[in-house]
């Protein structure tokens, strides 16, 4: 019985030791190391006839090594442009975001800004300040101060009243709504359509349902704010329902769409 006691407490020691050892390596990493470690693997560019979407700005948890705030933004890649959709709320945020995933603000092509809040159009004049050679689509609604504002900075503006395509197999929706104008974007891919929403104020279903009617083709992906925050049971069921009727495969809801949607 003493021979296992002392076993039993030599395998506890390690074991303690071990544990300790890991934790002190975790709190007393080198300078060089803990900057090896907040770095995150660049994004490949895809293939041709291929996309990749990138989440650079959001309010829910994307890669402990990002920062997450109150808003929304992503990167559209595609085999010749890259499309930045919405700025997020703070430039330094986006900015720092884009640095730590490899991506060069310079490297944009375009930008999409689905409507006027400042959680999508906030950090808008911190990125012209870094990349002013790009063309800027906003909402026709939009106030001349934000186009003065555009073209201070060198970069170019493109007014969106109704649909128009703005690279190959890319596509927005146009104004939507009647309070609160919004753009939406849609990619028609290999396997469907995908729509990228911003907040989705007009409502999701009928972006989806315009999506889906303006290049005849099925729904691979809806991406992007919902605007379902503490929508009732029954609004989300009614929204599965006429997801199903609308034929959306996948669904990747983010920003304002509310934890249980």
């Amino acid at each position: 019985m003493r021979i296992m006691n002392k076993k039993l407490l030599y395998f506890l020691l390690v074991i303690g030791l071990t544990v300790v050892g890991m934790w002190i390596g975790r709190y007393y990493m080198s300078p060089k190391e803990i900057i090896e470690a907040q770095k995150v693997d660049p994004i490949p560019y895809p293939a041709e006839g291929k996309i990749s979407i990138i989440s650079v700005y959001d309010n829910y948890y994307i890669n402990p090594n990002l920062t997450t705030s109150w808003g929304f933004g992503c990167i559209i890649r595609t085999s010749t442009k890259n499309i930045l959709f919405d700025t997020g709320g703070d430039s330094a945020i986006l900015l720092s975001n884009m640095e730590k995933m490899d991506i060069d603000p310079k490297d944009m092509n375009i930008v999409v800004i689905s409507h006027i809040h400042g959680d999508h159009v906030g950090g808008l004049n911190g990125f012209l300040k870094r990349n002013g050679d790009i063309k800027v689509y906003i909402p026709s609604s939009f106030p001349n101060s934000i186009r003065e504002k555009i073209k201070s900075y060198g970069a170019e503006y493109q007014d969106v009243k109704g649909t128009i395509q703005i690279s190959n197999n890319v596509y927005t929706t146009g104004e939507m709504g009647i309070g609160i104008k919004e753009q939406s974007l849609i990619i028609n891919t290999k396997k469907g359509v995908v729509v990228i929403t911003g907040c989705a104020h007009p409502g999701v279903t009928n972006i989806v349902r315009k999506s889906k009617e303006l290049l005849h083709e099925e729904v691979y992906l809806v991406l992007g704010g919902f605007h379902l925050s503490g929508a009732s049971d029954s609004k989300l069921k009614s929204i599965i329902k006429d997801f199903r009727k609308l034929g959306v495969q996948k669904v990747a809801p983010s920003h304002c769409s509310g934890n249980r949607c």
